[in-house]
């Protein structure tokens, strides 16, 4: 029976050692890695959505999306102090639940890792093209620096090219990371201790600067849009603000995939994951006040006076007056606009060059982290082997590098960023709600199993952190909601056509790993950091 097909913790582990990562990362490091991964696209651009869906309502946003994340941290802290090895939910799943919810887990985190690698290129893109207008007065014809405006046709997708047509910028830099991932990355984690005190700076100076000139009247009216948006709209009002912002957050998740390259995983990964969260969230919401603070954030109106969503063909239309061209709410820019915006012109470009230096590397953490998903899949026997080859010269995983580019680099080239984050969401909901069942059944099935970290009063906080990535999921707009089903309904025809019989657990290979079933070994390709002969550790 599939239901029963559960791969023990103890077989977990000792795959992980047969064919194991070095363990180089401390909690510094880690900390870093999870702000790094955490700080980008949700703050530097979802920002303008977010007020467009729920005005000066969107600090409420910010806190329910980090209360859903705080208490999902403690979830996976819980497990990943008790698994301290690569695969992140997928694996906490597949030594819970069973294999077919591991395997839909897995699937879904390519929603999560890889799409949100696309909304982080077109993030990129906005600060790039305001930098060079800005800088040179250079900009690229909007046909060829945005995507098309999607609509649903029913049950099927429409596309009005008639403000863009494909997002060139965006295309460059997904590829531009997929190529330095295929090169290689062992001095990664270096160069990303240097971006994320690049994009900490670029926040502190953002909110020293606007604090001071905080007007109170710009956060009236507080909520335009209600908590769930007006009657008959999706996805709108400060919960479905906060269902879109919760992208801002989920980057804190990836320090669980570093769990097996960690240095003593039991205590450092908590402090990696909590950290990370809790420095990100009292940022966000300091950047939140001071952009509503300095110039409003009030939601603009469809051409009819109707409530728009970000993004869509009327949103479009009404940015494009002059009325509303210089609002919040439709700069492709938020916070380098905001300073512009109140005279601090060289600061603001600075800004926007800090973006543009710093951004890269968020899409650097989520397309490794897709990789790393899929090599443990593959490792699993669910993927074919092949998708975890490693290239002889670089010693990266480069079959699956490129194939992930490809895939984030057409996303980036025709969705805008604000659809991107959702169905990004859709999918790490699904798996952030995974978890949080599996340590309860966790709690039930092994009780005496040892647990360095236990999560505190975790029949209050685990069923809130299931509840609240329900109530998120459900208050997301109800194309992004669509996408996890269909999504998922592929998974499952490519399961039972190839990973159900080549699981290594349905073949009874659970004691084994594939070097001891005859399949040549694999070198394993170094996390950001990790030691490796000629190399420095980070």
């Amino acid at each position: 029976m599939i239901f029963g097909r559960i791969k023990p913790l103890d077989a977990i582990l000792a795959t992980a050692e047969k064919k194991s990562l070095v363990r180089t990362l401390g909690p510094v490091q880690l900390t870093l890695l999870g702000v790094g991964a955490i700080i980008g696209t949700g703050i530097f651009v979802l920002t303008a959505a977010a007020a467009q869906k729920a005005g000066p309502g969107m600090m409420w946003s910010f806190v329910i999306a980090g209360a859903v994340c705080a208490f999902a941290a403690l979830c996976y802290s819980e497990i990943a102090s008790m698994v301290p090895v690569s695969g992140s939910a997928y694996t906490y799943t597949y030594a819970v639940v069973g294999e077919l919810l591991a395997w839909m887990v897995g699937w879904a985190l390519i929603l999560e890792y890889a799409v949100a690698a696309s909304a982080v290129s077109v993030g990129w893109s906005g600060y790039f093209m305001g930098l060079l207008k800005s800088v040179t007065g250079l900009q690229l014809p909007q046909a060829l620096s945005a995507g098309p405006v999607w609509t649903m046709n029913g049950f099927l997708p429409h596309a009005d090219f008639t403000h863009g047509i494909i997002n060139i910028p965006a295309i460059v830099v997904a590829l531009a990371v997929t190529a330095l991932l295929v090169i290689g990355t062992t001095e990664s984690a270096r160069v990303n201790a240097v971006l994320v005190a690049i994009k900490v700076t670029a926040l502190t100076v953002f909110i020293a600067l606007t604090l001071p000139v905080l007007d109170t009247g710009n956060f009236s009216p507080f909520a335009p849009n209600g908590w769930f948006g007006p009657a008959g709209t999706s996805g709108m009002g400060v919960v479905g603000a906060a269902a879109s912002i919760f992208f801002a957050y989920v980057g804190f998740d990836a320090v669980s995939t570093a769990a097996e390259e960690t240095k003593n995983p039991q205590r450092n990964v908590p402090i990696g994951l909590i950290g990370s969260l809790m420095i990100c969230t009292i940022f966000y919401l300091l950047v939140a006040a001071g952009a509503i603070g300095a110039i409003g954030a009030q939601p603009v109106l469809g051409p009819d006076g109707s409530v728009v969503a970000p993004g869509s063909q009327g949103f479009v239309a009404a940015c494009a007056t002059a009325a509303h061209a210089s609002d919040l709410v439709c700069s492709n820019e938020a916070l380098a606009h905001v300073l512009r915006s109140i005279n601090w012109t060289v600061v603001g470009n600075a800004l926007g060059l800090a973006a543009n230096l710093a951004l890269p590397s968020v899409i650097l953490m989520m397309m490794f982290g897709q990789t790393r998903i899929f090599f443990v899949m593959a490792r699993d026997g669910l993927l074919p082997e092949k998708l975890a080859s490693i290239h002889p010269r670089f010693k990266t995983p480069h079959v699956v590098t490129i194939v992930t580019g490809i895939f984030v680099a057409i996303g980036a080239a025709l969705l805008p960023v604000g659809q991107l984050a959702d169905i990004s969401n859709s999918g790490t909901l699904f798996a952030f709600f995974m978890v949080s069942i599996a340590v309860l059944v966790l709690r039930v099935k092994d009780p005496t199993r040892v647990r360095p970290f236990r999560t505190p009063i975790v029949w209050v906080i685990a069923p809130t952190a299931a509840l609240g990535c329900i109530g998120l999921f459900f208050n997301l707009p109800v194309d992004a909601q669509l996408v996890l089903p269909v999504w998922g309904g592929v998974g499952l025809v490519l399961y039972f056509l190839y990973g159900y019989r080549k699981s290594h657990v349905g073949r009874g290979l659970i004691e084994t790993h594939e070097q001891d079933a005859g399949i040549p070994p694999q070198p394993v390709p170094p996390m950001p950091g990790a030691h490796t002969p000629g190399g420095q550790d980070a």
